[in-house]
């Protein structure tokens, strides 16, 4: 019994002491992201551990792409980080961290806080078993899935972001993103640029609603090899 409780104390010492992983926040990320996401109630659950150790162990299954369960062992579990990380996005605090990174930055390019213009597009993930009835069947490219919905402003800094069943209508997708726009910018978004998927009526008048006109941008008719489109590359670089 006291050799196994020996073991237990070097192994925790050796967890506790573990080297950096390359997916921890270094020093100057944690002092731009620990105001936001130091907020919540002190007596929620994961109060016990160090939200320095969540949000990095967040990092690690959002670069590695791990499951869950595959986090490495130590402190925080992989359940008190996986229920931190519900509770973070509900209640807006990445929101709120990219809507004054995006600030920042715009102002440091000399442009103004709110954009004027946005860039939309969509890109198809196909389904796992694990998808369940949020997947749906894109007809365009005959695969089962759900679809990212991404705005961007022209400087290519995130404005929104859904996922849809890739089965959902021209005015479902366009309305909704559109919106989300809207909301985050206040209102300020007038020309939207979008892809030749983006052409029908029913697109265009979801986007009329919130007050956004659709420019489609066009491939030229010469095309040979790569081309980097106006307005709408900063888009493509952000889905590749």
């Amino acid at each position: 019994m006291l050799w196994i409780c020996r073991s237990a104390t070097i192994r925790w010492q050796v967890i506790s002491t573990r080297k950096p992983y390359p997916s921890d926040a270094p020093d100057e990320e944690w002092a731009l992201v620990a105001p936001y996401l130091t907020l919540l109630p002190k007596v929620i659950g994961q109060s016990e551990h160090s939200l320095r150790k969540v949000f990095n162990g967040l990092r690690y299954v959002i670069k590695t792409g791990a499951p869950w369960h595959w986090m490495p062992n130590g402190p925080p579990p992989w359940a008190a980080v996986y229920q931190q990380a519900q509770r973070w996005p509900a209640a807006g605090y990445f929101q709120a961290l990219a809507k004054d990174l995006r600030a920042v930055l715009r102002q440091s390019a000399g442009r103004t806080v709110k954009p004027s213009a946005a860039i939309l597009n969509n890109g198809t993930l196909r389904s796992l078993p694990e998808s369940g009835t949020r997947a749906g069947y894109d007809g365009a490219k005959r695969e089962k899935g759900l679809k990212l919905h991404l705005a961007l402003d022209t400087l290519g800094h995130l404005l929104a972001l859904h996922m849809m069943p890739a089965s959902a209508d021209d005015r479902a997708k366009v309305g909704r993103l559109a919106q989300a726009v809207q909301a985050s910018t206040g209102q300020t978004i007038q020309p939207a640029y979008v892809d030749q998927s983006c052409t029908s009526e029913r697109a265009n008048e979801a986007a009329r609603s919130y007050g956004i006109a659709l420019e489609v941008v066009k491939l030229p008719k010469a095309k040979r090899g790569f081309v980097l489109l106006p307005q709408r590359w900063v888009v493509e670089r952000s889905f590749a």
